[in-house]
């Protein structure tokens, strides 16, 4: 192992990490398409481990929340997200469990409904608007029981009372 190649390997690693937070699988896979060897990579991460710049844990979390808090997405399509990231299962299942502690899918549904017919001010959602919003919340990653369920119980009041804002 050259020491070049580690120095070279930690500074391409803080790079990455000054941009965005990343898993130890996204971060290893980077160092790996740049040609570093497997042994420098390896004490590349351990390094970012020791220094608390990498953290699967808080990354799964911090990443979970954002998706389900501010972009409103499904757990499926989080779960999708964090799998790509190449973060465990187990650890995928308790940071969607953190991240529906402050908003559950039926709220985020609830949200979207409302942001929707807020923007085509709307006081009912006939045949045709239930099925494109169907298939906006589909593809959100919420799963379709819960979407049907909550598609099915707008009423008039819902869309424009005060509870909506």
């Amino acid at each position: 192992m050259k020491v070049l190649d580690l120095a070279a390997a930690k500074q391409k690693a803080y790079r990455l990490l000054s941009l965005r937070p990343h898993s130890e699988k996204e971060l290893e896979k980077k160092l790996r398409e740049k040609g570093f060897p497997a042994v420098v990579i390896k004490e590349t991460l351990e390094k970012l481990h020791d220094l608390k710049y990498l953290n699967d844990a808080s990354f799964a979390v911090s990443l979970a929340r954002n998706l389900a808090v501010n972009k409103l997405w499904g757990n499926r399509k989080i779960a999708a997200g964090l799998r790509e990231k190449g973060l465990a299962a187990e650890l995928i299942n308790s940071s969607l469990e953190k991240a529906r502690e402050e908003v559950s899918e039926e709220d985020a549904i609830e949200i979207l409904i409302k942001k929707k017919a807020a923007k085509k001010k709307l006081t009912a959602f006939d045949v045709k608007e239930k099925q494109k919003n169907f298939q906006a919340l589909m593809g959100r990653g919420f799963p379709p029981g819960l979407i049907l369920n909550k598609l099915g119980k707008i009423k008039k009041e819902d869309i424009d009372g005060e509870d909506w804002e």
